[in-house]
């Protein structure tokens, strides 16, 4: 599969089926946000791996309740990080953009794979970081859901959610985000 399709294929479904999370799995997920790009090659970005089921019970009381979706996941995925491990250019937390880019060659990779990867925001960050040990100086930036798409739409999504499902939610046309040159508005 090229980039494009890993690309085109990548999908935030929330209908999910279990899958079998191996060392295997989870070094090849790893090994891409290694190898990731970096500011000054410093690689800001930590990820802690959790497929326990005692400690995915636990996360999953965190989750908004938006996100109770999440509870059919296989593997949950937490992506921190602290500004200090990158570069900071004046205002600018490079961090973030960094431990992005990381974060999101794992999903594409997950998704060569034949999985889902849907990182979420909306769960409580001071809780899940008590829950995953993570030290209060850093920043838990992200979630990411991990199973596989399932065909049986998950019954306790919204209708909005549901319809997402069988399509992939409208985009913005190029035209609203792309300037040539210099920006116009």
């Amino acid at each position: 599969m090229s980039v494009k399709e890993t690309i085109e294929k990548r999908r935030a479904y929330r209908s999910l089926d279990p899958v079998e999370i191996t060392s295997d799995l989870i070094e090849t997920l790893a090994e891409m946000a290694r190898i990731t790009p970096s500011c000054a090659n410093m690689q800001p970005w930590k990820f802690v791996f959790v497929h326990d089921k005692n400690v995915l019970n636990e996360l999953f009381i965190v989750l908004s309740e938006g996100n109770k979706w999440a509870e059919k996941a296989s593997m949950i995925i937490g992506v921190f990080s602290k500004p200090k491990k990158d570069c900071v250019l004046g205002e600018r937390l490079y961090y973030l953009f960094d431990t992005g880019m990381a974060t999101a060659f794992l999903i594409l990779r997950a998704t060569e794979l034949g999985l889902v990867a849907h990182p979420i925001a909306g769960f409580n960050e001071t809780l899940a970081k008590e829950i995953l040990s993570i030290p209060n100086e850093m920043r838990l930036i992200t979630l990411v859901i991990v199973g596989k798409h399932s065909e049986i739409i998950n019954p306790i999504l919204s209708d909005p959610m549901k319809l997402g499902e069988k399509q992939r939610p409208p985009r913005k046309s190029i035209d609203e985000f792309i300037y040539i040159d210099k920006v116009k508005d």
